[in-house]
């Protein structure tokens, strides 16, 4: 072998061994991922399971389907579009976020006061008919709001720690709870603003 042909033998071989290391890392990097997905499922998974300890769930869906439906909403997407996700109907969706203390925006958004309706469901724990004639509203509505005032005074009686821990959990993967942390919080603004209402209703006469 001339010394042409080893220089360019010796070239090959470098070229070789530094493709076979990149392969290496990029399989490496791909368990790796394949891993973490299954660490956050299984974290997040941990958590929904301790919730369904501590409380009645009314939702229908298996674990592996509520793992989704938290993973989707901290991303953002609607409950139409996690319903098309995990194949369920809409409300299914919104059974599921209330009994994970995951609520939105427009889940409070009544044609009527809320603290009022928050106050007559503590003061007598009326009956859906009752609550859909006072506020006038369908019945499917008053079960729907007192599922939701529910779900508020469920979470901010742990100070809203199961949130808290799914946000972790999203947060140490490196994934944004951004959206859902300021939707927490003005959950917990209305809820203290219904309570300070509450508070500045009660009758405190001797």
């Amino acid at each position: 072998m001339d010394e042409k042909t080893e220089e360019l033998r010796d070239i090959f071989m470098d070229v070789s061994d530094e493709e076979a290391v990149t392969e290496s890392q990029e399989a490496s990097r791909g368990s790796l991922a394949d891993t973490d997905e299954a660490g956050v499922a299984d974290r997040l998974g941990d958590v929904i399971a301790r919730m369904r300890e501590r409380y009645e769930f009314r939702t229908d869906l298996a674990d592996e389907s509520l793992v989704t439906v938290v993973r989707l909403f901290y991303e953002g997407s609607d409950d139409a579009a996690i319903a098309a996700e995990i194949v369920v109907d809409e409300p299914d969706v919104v059974e599921a976020r209330l009994d994970l203390h995951l609520l939105r925006d427009e889940d409070t958004e009544a044609p009527f006061d809320l603290a009022e309706f928050r106050r007559r469901v503590a003061d007598a724990d009326p009956a859906v008919t009752e609550l859909a004639a006072e506020f006038d509203i369908d019945e499917s509505w008053a079960a729907h709001y007192r599922r939701v005032v529910a779900a508020q005074d469920a979470a901010r009686r742990v100070s809203h720690r199961f949130q808290s821990e799914f946000e972790d959990v999203l947060t140490d993967a490196g994934l944004s709870t951004q959206h859902a942390a300021g939707l927490r919080e003005d959950g917990l603004d209305e809820a203290t603003e219904d309570i300070d209402s509450l508070d500045s209703g009660a009758d405190v006469s001797m």
